[in-house]
């Protein structure tokens, strides 16, 4: 079974302010196992479907290599791994950051295994892009999720 954790914060549990805009903002440490037979890479989108303006964009990163099986906390990313443009338009992981007195938004951490090493999508895409060589090249998903509000 493909699965995803982050020992910061339970399954559904409340995001630490440590990763988010009410503290310093860096990206919680990530763990997997499981993948499917013939991975060869990894990718992650981490989005907000409750914001406002619709699904924001938290952070985009691919071409994985297939022997990683976690990301340390406060990851940049290096090597071979791409960075997407996020909602906030950087690169990198962009913490939760809802309006104040909206409510719990929920954030899911989705890692995509897929059956290329490498997807060819460029350096600071968009999800658009990322996700259209995603469905190319998927062969299975883990996800996590946590929730997190401001007062």
């Amino acid at each position: 079974m493909f699965t995803l954790t982050i020992g910061a914060f339970a399954n559904g549990g409340s995001i630490p302010d440590l990763f988010t805009c009410e503290g310093d903002g860096v990206s919680p440490a990530l763990a997997w196992s499981g993948e499917p037979a013939g991975t060869q890479s990894f990718a992650l989108i981490m989005d907000d479907p409750d914001a406002p303006a619709g699904t924001w964009n938290h952070w985009l990163l691919w071409d994985i290599p297939a022997g990683h099986h976690s990301l340390p906390q406060h990851y940049r990313a290096v090597g071979p791994v791409q960075s997407g443009t996020n909602d906030f338009g950087k690169t990198g992981y962009g913490g939760p950051c809802p309006p104040k007195r909206h409510g719990a938004h929920r954030y899911f951490f989705r890692l995509y295994a897929l059956d290329t090493p490498a997807l060819g999508v460029s350096e600071g895409a968009e999800r658009q892009a990322l996700e259209q060589a995603i469905k190319r090249h998927k062969l299975g998903v883990a996800q996590y999720m946590g929730q997190f509000k401001r007062l």
